[in-house]
């Protein structure tokens, strides 16, 4: 089977490396096309190609800067025109950079769609738009049970595949008292809600490992914060997972799941998160920490605390992540998505 992988905005390098050896490793021919990734280094293939056909300038310019905006307008026509006359066995786009264009895009191929942010939210409220761009799919996909019924309530029928965890080399390191804040940091991440929390945690303190994507303003004030700021290479992302007790995540409702979130697990490190998208989700399944109402600063204090204050639901919360990484596995997902992939065929 001849399998497309598309990512054309590269916004989840990680995700699409692991995604397309899991494919490769089980039998299928992949391509993983996409474009530069600006912010880091990213892995060899490993048993698939990666092309870097698209946004062959803006993806080099500009850094984050709104000005390669307009450039990279001009150049999602020929990603449109690429994915249009694409002819694999199957098509499986990861992304889309301008929901606007994309409501009129053609496939000559089976196609699937994942919805990682079930309604991305510079795009939200633009429901009818979201719905015709999902319609353009023969499969839709989605990483939590939360998502799949959001969707349902756009008429679409989506199909739940858990998000694996991410392999991780990070070691039991923590002093018992680190909080960790991982990933791209944007507003919608909640970081001000970890800091207040670690503030009222007087003996705890918070590491924030990950590149910052909006202004910090007055966070870099707060008192035991530790910055590590950056795009990380993988052994700096160990090290900050080694280091950290409990990771938190009180993330606002953009998005169906955390792959920050799925790295935490797959370092056994244990979560608390808000009860937002499908962030509850492998929490709950697996007892791997505790989930709290969204925008509850003194319930996420409270489970925190919780945790860090009794050695036996810590060793609990940590063994229920030492299981998601047993089974959220990237080969269990590329089975499940070679199974839909062949109802197309």
């Amino acid at each position: 089977m001849r399998v497309l992988l598309a990512d054309p905005p590269a916004f989840t390098p990680s995700y699409d490396h692991q995604l397309a050896a899991g494919l490769a490793h089980a039998g299928a021919d992949v391509e993983l096309a996409t474009s530069r990734f600006r912010f880091g280094d990213i892995p060899a293939p490993d048993g698939y190609r990666r092309t870097e056909r698209f946004y062959p300038l803006s993806s080099r310019l500009f850094d984050r800067s709104r000005l390669r905006l307009p450039l990279k307008g001009l150049e999602h026509l020929d990603v449109m025109r690429s994915l249009a006359l694409a002819r694999p066995d199957l098509l499986h786009v990861q992304w889309l950079a301008l929901p606007h264009a994309d409501v009129h895009l053609r496939f000559r191929a089976p196609s699937v769609f994942t919805a990682h942010d079930l309604l991305p939210r510079r795009t939200a409220s633009r429901r009818d738009l979201w719905r015709r761009i999902l319609a353009r799919f023969d499969r839709v996909i989605v990483h939590s049970e939360r998502g799949r019924e959001t969707l349902a309530g756009l008429g679409v029928d989506a199909r739940v595949i858990p998000h694996p965890v991410y392999p991780s080399a990070a070691t039991r390191n923590d002093d018992g008292a680190t909080l960790l804040a991982l990933g791209v940091i944007r507003p919608y991440k909640g970081l001000a809600d970890a800091i207040e929390a670690t503030r009222r945690l007087p003996d705890t303190h918070l590491l924030v490992a990950g590149d910052a994507a909006m202004p910090l303003d007055g966070l870099r004030d707060a008192e035991r914060v530790e910055w590590r700021l950056g795009y990380l290479p993988q052994n700096e992302l160990d090290r900050a997972l080694s280091e950290a007790t409990v990771a938190v995540f009180p993330y606002r409702a953009e998005l169906d799941q955390s792959g920050a979130l799925l790295q935490a697990l797959g370092a056994g490190v244990p979560a608390v998160v808000y009860d937002v998208g499908g962030l509850g989700e492998p929490v709950r399944a697996f007892d791997a920490g505790r989930v709290v109402p969204p925008g509850d600063v003194e319930a996420l204090t409270e489970a925190v605390g919780s945790l860090l204050g009794d050695a036996s639901a810590l060793a609990a919360a940590r063994a229920g992540a030492e299981r998601a990484r047993a089974e959220l596995t990237w080969e269990s997902a590329a089975r499940s998505h070679l199974e839909l992939y062949r109802e197309l065929l």
